[in-house]
């Protein structure tokens, strides 16, 4: 599919693309909640604090609330559906265990470091990534998958997020890497695919959850884009 284009680049996301973000979620809440002493049931609370985290997310892409605003306000919502309320001072506390426990559990997607292995004799690999800079570099680390790519892009950094096309240019500026030749994969259409696309990258749309998208191309798994180079 990309070997007649002559790719040279190859981006990825990190967070739902690579890094299995739901899965080690989960186990950073469970340590959280142990950790503070707090009685309540994880799957329950998972449920309703993901599609708020996903809004809130979305809310700082767009440059609508700041960082503060995200790790305070998405368990303070999450904790009133619950019928709970805690002390700000807690709040706090539990936001920063959070992003102290969450590196601390690295479950990767299926096939992630096989893909890795494939390209990198061919392609130089890249992250760029919307995540907390002092969390994302552990989370490489951490996971043993740093060593693969050739430069990480952080919007904190950057100073700007995905989709801004700031962000892509600026990656790959310091990748040396022309966007014809370049392909950026990602699991969020707005962030990863037209973001990327705006800038004349090509892009591959990866959708575990069998997403239809008829004028992209997607990948339901990592193994399946071995193929596509």
């Amino acid at each position: 599919m990309f070997k007649d284009k002559h790719i040279t680049d190859i981006f990825f996301d990190l967070d739902h693309t690579l890094w299995d973000f739901e899965k080690n979620s989960a186990l950073a809440f469970i340590k959280v909640f142990e950790t503070h002493k707090i009685h309540i049931d994880v799957p329950q609370f998972l449920k309703v604090y993901e599609p708020i985290n996903l809004n809130y997310w979305k809310l700082y892409r767009d440059e609508q609330i700041t960082k503060q605003q995200l790790r305070r306000g998405r368990l303070k919502d999450a904790f009133k559906l619950l019928d709970l309320e805690f002390p700000i001072q807690i709040i706090d506390a539990l936001a920063v265990s959070y992003i102290d426990f969450l590196p601390h559990h690295n479950h990767l997607f299926p096939g992630t470091v096989e893909l890795l292995e494939y390209l990198k004799p061919n392609y130089k690999l890249h992250i760029i990534t919307n995540g907390f800079e002092e969390v994302q570099s552990k989370k490489l680390i951490n996971s043993k998958i740093d060593s693969y790519f050739n430069t990480v892009t952080n919007s904190e950094r950057v100073g700007v997020k995905k989709p801004n096309p700031k962000i892509f240019h600026y990656a790959l500026e310091i990748a040396r890497a022309i966007p014809e030749k370049s392909v950026m994969i990602g699991d969020n259409i707005e962030a990863d695919i037209q973001g990327a696309k705006a800038v004349g990258m090509n892009t591959v749309f990866f959708s575990p959850i069998n997403e239809f998208q008829h004028d992209l191309i997607i990948a339901k798994n990592l193994l399946e884009i071995k193929k596509m180079f």
